[in-house]
């Protein structure tokens, strides 16, 4: 079996991590799923799973081959022919924070072997992988890049909950700080997914991440911001979108929403940016935009929410508003950056009486002065608001649109019908 007997170490088993090392024992790897946060590392070992793309089963499976062992201790990742990290990269203050890529390659770092190969996944700026993660792993281990060990860069390409593009067949972009390393980094993931695709160097590759990524967060900004003075000036920007989407060539369909979440859009193209305001001085002007519109929809989709409740002489204050779905995306549990939580926020903040139905969204993530409920025709017709914010499949669209006196649908999945807006 391709890879049987070599030993990966996946540093960080969240979202991307944890699939990843799944895939890995399918393809005959020794895994070793090293992560700081002990109480995930006790759920794994549970077989308990916290990411959509991994069942109870599938993981459960994986600990009994004997070949994935979940663990917090540093010195369990002794001994590992490739590392892979694939820790957070959140934004703070609007600058990245790299301290878990940085905690991630001192730990390979004492464990480092020559002819060891190191990837990193996690999204970053350009020159992260050359500049940061190398000079720490030559520094700790004594080894040099490209000399003694293989040195990589391979963007992550998970999409949660997506039923068609998995980690398998989605094709991954890989490199190295040197073509011996390329080659390395290749020969791993050849064994792991169907299809690579070299490129020719680290900051090539980790651009690819940040450049997929800001494409799909403008082209969101742009029909953001278009719905929402096509709404101001009486037009169905829905009905326009349908209408391009029919053009065979040149136009690319994307869709409005309460705003943008998950690790990706929201964070990604800020580290361009501001890799590109520290290397140049110069502003990357339509991340810039893009952020501002798609961080005020939430903003926008609470004033439209509060003009409906107006015109039927109510105030938000004291309504009782019930949202449908937390999580950033449909049919899973990923509530990161999600704006259906700055939405519930927003609402609290005004005085209304906030309900919540999520079925994918975990009690402890939301808010305590949110009541979580069913969706359920006596709940739908005590609420003087509805918003879908996330169009789980779970949700009976046709018992909202039935049941529910007012319907704020940001998603346009709701039957037209008589108290039924869009966004």
């Amino acid at each position: 079996m391709p890879g049987s007997g070599k030993k990966l170490l996946v540093v960080g088993q969240g979202y991307v991590g944890l699939p990843l090392a799944m895939r890995a024992v399918a393809a005959g790897y020794d895994v070793v799923g090293y992560d700081v946060d002990r109480s995930r590392v006790k759920r794994l070992a549970a077989s308990e799973t916290f990411v959509e793309d991994v069942t109870p089963a599938e993981l459960a499976g994986a600990l009994e081959t004997g070949r994935y062992r979940p663990t917090s201790e540093g010195q369990d990742c002794a001994g590992f022919d490739v590392a892979v990290i694939t820790v957070p990269t959140p934004l703070r203050e609007g600058a990245p924070d790299l301290s878990y890529i940085e905690t991630a390659a001192e730990t390979l770092a004492t464990h480092l072997r020559p002819g060891a190969t190191v990837v990193l996944e996690s999204t970053t700026y350009p020159g992260t992988t050359e500049e940061l993660v190398a000079p720490l792993l030559e520094e700790g281990s004594g080894l040099t890049a490209g000399t003694d060990f293989f040195l990589g860069y391979s963007p992550e390409r998970i999409d949660p909950g997506n039923p068609v593009w998995s980690l398998a067949n989605t094709p991954k972009v890989v490199s190295g700080v040197d073509d011996a390393s390329l080659a390395a980094v290749r020969s791993f993931y050849d064994t792991i997914v169907e299809t690579t695709v070299a490129v020719s160097g680290c900051k090539e590759a980790e651009l690819t991440k940040l450049l997929e990524n800001t494409f799909r967060h403008v082209n969101i900004a742009l029909v953001n911001e278009l719905a929402m003075f096509a709404g101001d000036l009486g037009i169905d920007i829905w009905e326009s979108i349908e209408a391009a989407s029919t053009k065979p060539f040149g136009f690319m369909r994307f869709t409005p929403g309460p705003g943008v979440g998950g690790h990706c859009l929201p964070i990604d193209p800020s580290y361009l940016s501001w890799r590109v305001r520290r290397a140049l001085g110069q502003p990357f002007r339509f991340v810039e935009l893009a952020n501002d519109v798609n961080d005020h929809m939430p903003d926008y989709v609470v004033r439209r929410l509060t003009e409906a409740l107006n015109r039927r002489r109510q105030a938000v204050n004291g309504s009782r508003i019930l949202l449908l779905g937390l999580a950033y995306k449909a049919n899973t549990g990923d509530d990161r950056e999600s704006p259906a939580v700055v939405v519930a926020e927003r609402l609290l903040g005004l005085g209304a009486e906030v309900r919540v139905a999520d079925p994918h969204v975990g009690a402890d993530h939301i808010n305590g002065q949110v009541e979580r409920v069913e969706v359920t025709p006596g709940e739908l017709e005590a609420a003087d608001a509805v918003v879908l914010l996330t169009d789980h499949d779970a949700f009976d669209l046709e018992a909202v649109r039935t049941h529910a006196r007012y319907v704020l649908d940001t998603r346009r999945r709701v039957a037209p019908g008589d108290g039924v807006e869009y966004l």
